[in-house]
């Protein structure tokens, strides 16, 4: 029969942010494609735990892009966010999107990855191909 739950809406994750209170909830189909352009040039750095100061440092512009269309607020809004209410923020926004992080960039990630070292172990003379 079925989990008598999955039907229910997700329940939102409540934060103030900047003494503005957000509801966040799971991306929806309409954002995927814009959220995904955004997040892509940072999605290599992605973790289980990701280190967002590095992130922001490395792909700033990329990382509050997708927060902003994840939390549904203007870019120019959290980018004049304080650090650690940028950081609680993406920290929430990914929790809340754990799902599509799991299963859809991680993986991506991990084929990226293996067809990466395919690619150098088969153009490197003596490299040998990795059997995984």
């Amino acid at each position: 029969m079925g989990d008598p739950f999955a039907a229910l809406p997700p329940v939102p994750v409540m934060l103030v942010i900047d003494g503005e209170r957000l509801e966040l909830t799971p991306l929806k189909v309409g954002d995927v494609p814009a959220f995904a352009r955004a997040v892509q040039p940072a999605a290599a750095s992605l973790s289980a735990s990701p280190d967002w100061l590095a992130l922001l440092a490395l792909h700033g512009e990329a990382v509050i892009e997708a927060v902003a269309i994840a939390s549904r607020r203007p870019p120019e809004w959290v980018s004049g966010l304080a650090l650690d209410d940028a950081v609680h923020l993406a920290e929430a926004v990914f929790e809340v999107n754990a799902d599509f992080f799991i299963q859809r960039v991680l993986p991506s990630l991990t084929e990226a990855a293996a067809r990466v070292s395919q690619t150098l172990g088969a153009g490197v003379p003596g490299a040998m191909p990795s059997s995984a």
